[in-house]
């Protein structure tokens, strides 16, 4: 069994980061401050809400610390509506590492999106309001992406969510491969001017404060806490596959939608839904269904006023519908 850092209990705690594999180390300098504001979970009820109710298995919890322990990134596949992507605010919030730098992929995302934005116009705009002398500072026009973010030179890791990479273009995962392998990256517009100007500050998304480059290069200290969330769309490069571990998120069981009703609307609702999560159960034999198709039924039909044309099943039907029917 790996050292339980994350236990999925939902309890934040204090913990210790292991050893590194010799092969997995990194040196990245000097060490960033945490540049987040502090209140980041308060300004975020939701994400504080998705991490609070998850509902972690032995195996997530095993596969979660090995991929912690060895340094790797954590390749999460399901269904839709399984959770995946709730994984990774749960091991933020149990670790006090929020808040978790979220990557959305896309069909038209690149490799750069997500590690940083130079924005050239605008410098271009400042100059020409300066009779044509460029601003002195470029810092000002770059701003780290989530993965660059993730690969600053923290003490403690940042958990990074790379959500939904099977919606990539085909090359993307290959993309990521160095920059996975290595725990680092260069910033070209910082590396040509390194040799006048070495420390440059550039902006970091949603940050409170910018952060300190050094001769262009990111490089991480400790290695951050990657979770790629995929919907089983697609087949990944081997070369991918290798570098990361892998888990795969089934269907809850009858047991563990009564446990995932009860951790976001009480017992209560548990109580008086018993028909509800049974009509679930039975339609999702038939079709493609997500947990939260669940949670929408019961909280509407303890919320709405039933008249005599519909009643509470009927209700719940008009949520409870397959994901794959079109009709």
């Amino acid at each position: 069994m790996t050292a339980q850092i994350f236990r999925g209990d939902g309890q934040p705690h204090d913990w210790e980061l292991p050893p590194a594999p010799p092969w997995r180390q990194f040196r990245g300098e000097p060490i960033v401050e945490h540049p987040y504001h502090d209140n980041w979970a308060q300004d975020h009820p939701n994400e504080l809400e998705r991490a609070h109710t998850y509902q972690a298995h032995s195996r997530e919890i095993e596969l979660v610390n090995a991929s912690i322990l060895l340094r790797r990134p954590l390749l999460v596949s399901g269904r839709p509506g399984t959770g995946k992507s709730a994984l990774a605010y749960a091991i933020a919030h149990e670790l006090k590492l929020s808040p978790v730098l979220r990557w959305p992929i896309t069909s038209r995302s690149t490799l750069q999106d997500g590690l940083y934005r130079y924005d050239a116009i605008a410098r271009l705009q400042d100059a020409n309001l300066q009779t044509g002398q460029l601003p002195t500072s470029i810092g000002r026009y770059l701003q780290l992406g989530p993965l660059g973010a993730a690969l600053l030179p923290y003490e403690r890791p940042r958990v990074l969510l790379i959500d939904e990479i099977d919606k990539s273009d085909i090359d993307l995962p290959n993309d990521l491969l160095n920059v996975l392998e290595e725990g680092e990256f260069r910033i070209p517009e910082l590396v040509r001017i390194a040799d006048t100007d070495s420390e440059v500050d550039v902006g970091v998304e949603h940050a409170s404060a910018p952060v300190r480059i050094n001769h262009g290069t990111v490089r991480c200290r400790a290695f951050p806490i990657v979770v790629m969330t995929s919907n089983g769309e697609r087949d990944f490069p081997p070369a991918l596959l290798r570098r990361c571990i892998r888990l795969d998120i089934t269907e809850p069981t009858h047991h563990q939608l009564e446990a995932i009703v009860r951790a976001h609307l009480g017992p209560r609702a548990l109580d008086a839904s018993t028909d509800i999560v049974n009509r679930f159960l039975q339609q999702r034999t038939l079709g493609e269904m997500a947990t939260d198709q669940l949670l929408n039924a019961i909280f509407l039909s303890m919320h709405s006023d039933v008249t005599q044309t519909i009643d509470r099943r009927e209700l719940a039907d008009l949520i409870l519908r397959h994901l794959n029917a079109s009709d």
